[in-house]
């Protein structure tokens, strides 16, 4: 389609999105608030509740089992240790007597330390209590692995069911948005939010959900275990959750803009490329590789910069939280050993507090790690959520009205429309087409002549005046209504995936296979379609390239034929065939307007001699109308345009 009348002048992909050069310097940053949008993101799984109970209580199950353990097996070690030291003791006494006799004797250290455990002068190990021990502990891990493994099963389906509807949802406002929002959102963005976005919000829930309930449940046991076993050392150990909070406080709040810079420039970046790949032939005929390369090497550098520093400042958060654990670790180690030799804590009991200490900074270090996980995925969230709030189309009026006829009328009745409000465009627009009749439009770039024929598709709403089809008010009208009565040939050709039949037949679904080779007769694509191999099955390819320009047009323009509309719009629909193939096209076009109205959008005026009637547009005003001849005769614009068109070059 061309750009007359859109803001800026340029294609319908937007400002700075309308070529190989454009888009450069676009702004890209947002403030993040961090808060509100993590709190949505989580109030997108409240349709989850009862499997996010299910997932909560086997990760209950599994944290109790694994903190359970330690403490198990660290009466195996008491176990161990009392059959050594009983084993080198002499039978005949008590523990109780032997410990007596050791305080009578002066040996009070090595009393204390014996007092904290459990022995049998003169026995040994006992390994069936032993081996009992061990097989509880065994049983408890294999439990904790299996409920482990079942919640991170449930929580995936809850994670994969939440990002689905998400999805789904992102499909359908982009089906509810305005055009004047795809021409001011680069085609590369848009696709970088509904792609790139939503698998880093996959990725980080999946992520961050799942281990940040582990961890917390497991600080939460092994805090419980710890103060069981020794409140001392556990007050010791506690002092790693302020240090904890104040380094994941500091870190998190520098790398969070970083964060949100990251995937602004990973959306600019993917727009930048998708440009550069869509007009790679342009790129070339002009000689603009080495722009294009230093233009992408800046946004590239800048998606570096940003990318570096939020992970290399949220990757601070691991290594200072380990350094943070050896420090208590070291302190835990002396202070029981301390203990253990006082006698009041067994050696197994430290051995388990240890083991503890470590469980207590493994979750406390991934609490922090996933820090970073987490603001990257509310980042990307809250670019899809500015997509999702982004203002819609005005709904259609309530209950909707349908013309009795099928003529194709179209009146036009004091319009005025502009796309900024301090730009008027068109201004007061009187304009009646009666059915049947060919309208042709013409006028220099920016006169409004595609803003016409937007307004008569309602992609976007008048500011003032009305539109009328067959009597009836358009804005009173369904969208889907208007549209099915109306058939649009663009100049910018659009073929999907798919083979010749497909792309003809997306004009009627259900149409008949007669139907579709009378279309592809009447417009001459039967003509080139059997030189192809596998003919009306012939699948297109990326941006259908085994055919040619005019063959893609040829096809649209069969499409527009099969869909049969009352009102058909051509946008320089013939811009893109050769000439001999501009004549078939023009007849098949004559039976394709035949008892229909025709809105013919050209700038070749050699292609709209025959219309009905010629508007000349300037500045969003028609300054002439008539026929071909009366309007040459008049010797106006029409006759200026048609001169500076076919009259010989002057020279200097």
């Amino acid at each position: 389609m061309s750009g007359q009348g859109r803001p800026g002048g340029g294609p319908m992909r937007g400002p700075g999105g309308g070529g190989p050069m454009g888009g450069m310097g676009m702004p890209v940053e947002k403030s993040m608030n961090f808060g509100p949008s993590a709190k949505r993101l989580a109030g997108r799984l409240k349709p989850e509740r009862l499997w996010i109970v299910v997932t909560t209580a086997l990760a209950v199950i599994s944290v109790t089992l694994s903190v359970v353990g330690p403490r198990i097996l660290g009466e195996a070690t008491n176990v161990i240790f009392g059959g050594v030291v009983g084993q080198s003791l002499p039978a005949g006494a008590t523990e109780d007597q032997f410990i007596a006799g050791l305080r009578a004797a002066g040996q009070t250290q090595q009393a204390d330390l014996l007092s904290g455990m459990t022995f049998v002068p003169g026995t040994g190990i006992d390994f069936a209590l032993l081996g009992r021990i061990l097989m509880l502990v065994l049983a408890l891990y294999v439990f904790s692995s299996l409920f482990g493994w079942l919640q991170s099963f449930v929580l995936n389906g809850v994670v994969q069911r939440t990002v689905y509807t998400l999805r789904e949802e992102v499909e359908a406002k982009i089906h509810r948005l305005p055009l004047s929002y795809f021409d001011t959102m680069p085609r590369g963005e848009l696709l970088s939010r509904v792609t790139n976005d939503i698998d880093n919000v996959s990725t980080s829930l999946q992520q961050t959900l799942s281990q940040i309930l582990t961890s917390l449940l497991t600080v939460i046991g092994v805090v419980t275990m710890m103060f069981v076993i020794s409140p001392l050392l556990a007050l010791i150990a506690l002092v790693t959750i302020p240090l904890t909070l104040v380094i994941t406080t500091v870190i998190a709040k520098r790398s969070q803009k970083l964060f949100v810079q990251q995937w602004a420039h990973t959306g600019t970046l993917n727009a930048r490329i998708e440009e550069s790949y869509s007009g790679h032939a342009l790129v070339k005929v002009f000689g603009r590789q080495p722009e294009i390369k230093a233009v992408f090497a800046a946004k590239n550098e800048e998606l570096f910069k940003a990318s570096f520093g939020a992970q290399f400042i949220s990757g601070i958060i691991m290594p200072a939280m380990m350094f943070v654990g050896n420090l208590v670790y070291v302190a835990i180690a002396v202070v029981g050993g301390l203990m253990v030799a006082s006698g009041s804590l067994s050696l197994g009991g430290v051995q388990a507090f240890i083991q503890y200490s470590r469980q207590f900074t493994q979750p406390l270090t991934q609490l922090g790690s996933m820090a970073n996980l987490l603001q990257s995925g509310v980042a990307s969230a809250e670019r899809v959520f500015t997509l999702l709030d982004a203002t819609e189309q005005s709904a259609d009026a309530t209950p909707t009205k349908t013309p009795t006829q099928t003529n194709g009328r179209l009146a036009f009745e004091g319009v005025s429309f502009r796309y900024k409000a301090d730009s008027p465009l068109i201004e007061n627009l009187d304009l009646v087409a009666e059915p049947g009749q060919t309208v042709a439009i013409v006028g220099p770039t920016g006169a409004g002549k595609t803003t016409l024929v937007n307004l008569i598709m309602r992609f976007y709403e008048l500011d003032a005046g009305r539109i009328t089809m067959d009597g009836v008010d358009i804005a009173q009208m369904s969208r889907n209504d208007l549209r099915r009565r109306t058939g649009m040939v663009l100049q910018d050709t659009w073929l999907f995936g798919g083979t010749i039949r497909e792309n003809i037949a997306y004009g009627r679904p259900g149409a008949s296979e007669e139907q579709i080779l009378a279309a592809a007769q009447a417009t001459y694509v039967d003509r080139f379609v059997h030189s192809l191999p596998e003919g009306y099955d012939t699948v297109l390819e990326d941006e259908a390239a085994n055919v040619s320009a005019g063959e893609k047009q040829l096809i649209t323009i069969a499409r527009a034929f099969l869909a049969q509309p009352s009102v058909l719009i051509l946008d320089e629909a013939t811009s893109s065939v050769d000439t001999r193939t501009e004549v078939l096209v023009q007849r098949a076009m004559s039976a394709l307007r035949r008892d229909r109205t025709s809105f013919v959008i050209a700038h070749r005026l050699s292609t709209i001699k025959d219309a009905d009637v010629i508007l000349v547009m300037e500045s969003g005003r028609i300054v002439e109308q008539g026929t071909h001849e009366a309007l040459l005769a008049a010797r106006g614009a029409y006759f200026t345009l048609y001169n500076a068109q076919f009259a010989a070059a002057l020279s200097d």
